[in-house]
């Protein structure tokens, strides 16, 4: 079990110690590529496809009830125009002979319409089932694509699989060698820059890409004080130390 050294040199070299481990853990990462992402858009890919077979299956069933109540009024516009053509037969006057007229060709424009809207059924039937074909195809696809990205990574993090249990061993141990509100610091920097570098060396005036006040890396040379970076809030600690420290890990590991 590590051993906490609050002293601000101890300190810098847990750190140290902690983003070497890190680093390592990145790398082994790494190794898998873009598997995960491309994964991650062939699932999201296939669960807009099934989606979407759903909703055509809602849709068919929306269809199905508009043919059947085109049909149904069909039949009664039918049946009330047969009775209303019978009634004129036996009217009495003009008034009631066009009275049943205008009603006759209410029936016949509800027919009109009705029939309309079996005829869009008919062009949603042929519509749909294009498109449940291509969606049926494409998930077919994305299944074989899903498997053989998922062996493919599953292939990779059985290779590193060791390897990374063994670093997460040693990160968890070093990570009770740095206190409490310094290793609060680290992990929210780790979880800001892109790199994952929270801790970095001070390198002919720089750190991180951005240049370090003489001043300042006097200060760091120091190392008496835990000193921030102005530009992204790493902490920068001395070259030498970093390599130290670094030289150490490298040697546990053989």
């Amino acid at each position: 079990m590590s051993t906490l050294d609050t002293s601000i040199p101890g300190q810098l070299r847990a750190l140290i110690r902690l983003q070497y481990l890190d680093s390592q853990l990145d790398n082994l990462k790494k190794l898998q590529g873009s598997l995960p992402n491309e994964i991650r858009d062939l699932e999201d890919e296939k669960t807009g496809l099934e989606t979407r077979l759903r909703n055509l299956t809602q849709e068919a069933e929306e269809d199905e009830r508009t043919q059947k109540d085109a049909e149904a009024s069909i039949r009664d516009s039918e049946a009330l125009i047969k009775r209303y053509t019978e009634q004129q037969n036996t009217v009495r006057n003009n008034r009631e002979y066009d009275a049943l007229t205008k009603e006759i060709e209410a029936q016949r424009q509800r027919i009109i319409e009705a029939q309309a809207r079996m005829d869009g059924v008919k062009n949603n039937v042929a519509d749909r089932e294009i498109t449940r074909e291509e969606a049926t195809v494409r998930l077919g696809e994305l299944d074989t694509l899903l498997a053989s990205k998922r062996s493919e990574l599953s292939d990779v993090m059985d290779e590193t699989r060791s390897e990374a249990d063994a670093i997460s061993e040693r990160r968890t141990a070093a990570t009770e060698a740095v206190d409490a509100r310094y290793l609060n610091a680290y992990e929210r920097l780790r979880s800001r820059v892109r790199d994952g570098r929270a801790v970095v060396p001070l390198e002919r005036g720089a750190a991180g890409g951005y240049a370090v006040p003489p001043q300042r890396q006097v200060e760091i040379r120091q190392r008496t004080r835990i000193i921030p970076c102005e530009n992204t809030g790493r902490i920068i600690v001395d070259e030498v130390l970093f390599r130290e420290v670094g030289d150490e890990m490298s040697a546990q590991q053989v």
